[in-house]
C-alpha cells in the first residue's frame, strides 16, 4: 500500500548518505573548533546587538544538514525526524544530536504534516479519519494529533 512512500524514503536516506559523504565519518576530534570572528575596533555594533553563534559539534552540524535534506525531500514530523536521524537503521546520530537538529532545523511542522498527508493521498486514497490516524500514529508519521488534523483539513 505504501510502496511509493517506502521508495521515496529509501531515496531520501540514500541522498542524505551521499550528501554527507566523508563528513559523517569524521569525529569531533578531527574537526577544528569554529571560532566566531573577532570584532574589529572600527565596528560600531555592540555585543548586545549580535548574539554569538554557538559552536556546533560535528555531530550537530551533520545531523542538522541531514535534517534539512530530509525536510527538503519529504514531510517529516519532529518526532519522526528525530527517529530517522538517530535510528541505527537510519542515520545513526546520537539522540542528542538528532534532537538538536530537529530543534534547530527551522521547520514548519504543520506544513510538513500537509506535505506528508498529500503524499499519502497521492499513493492511495484513504478517508480523512484514516489519514489523521496514519499521520499521528506512533507506528506511523508521529505528528501531533493537532498537526494531523490540520493537515487532513488542508488536503480534504
Amino acid at each position: 500500500m505504501f510502496g511509493r512512500k517506502a521508495l521515496a524514503l529509501a531515496l531520501v536516506v540514500l541522498f542524505a548518505l551521499v550528501s554527507m559523504g566523508a563528513d559523517s565519518c569524521t569525529t569531533e576530534e578531527d574537526q577544528p573548533a569554529e571560532k566566531a570572528p573577532a570584532a574589529s575596533e572600527g565596528n560600531n555594533n555592540s555585543a548586545a546587538d549580535e548574539a554569538p553563534e554557538p559552536d556546533l559539534t560535528s555531530g550537530q552540524e551533520n545531523a542538522l544538514r541531514a535534517a534539512e535534506n530530509y525536510l527538503d525531500l519529504s514531510g517529516f514530523s519532529k518526532a519522526g525526524l528525530i527517529q530517522q536521524l538517530s535510528s541505527p537503521a537510519g542515520d545513526g546520530y546520537s539522540k542528542a544530536d538528532a534532537t538538536f537538529a530537529a530543534n534547530h532545523v527551522d521547520a514548519d511542522w504543520n506544513a510538513e504534516a500537509v506535505e506528508s498527508a498529500q503524499n499519502y493521498l497521492d499513493i492511495s486514497p484513504m478517508s480523512k479519519d484514516a489519514l489523521i490516524q496514519q499521520l499521528s500514529a506512533a507506528a506511523g508519521d508521529k505528528f501531533t494529533p493537532a498537526q494531523a488534523r490540520y493537515a487532513a483539513n488542508k488536503v480534504y
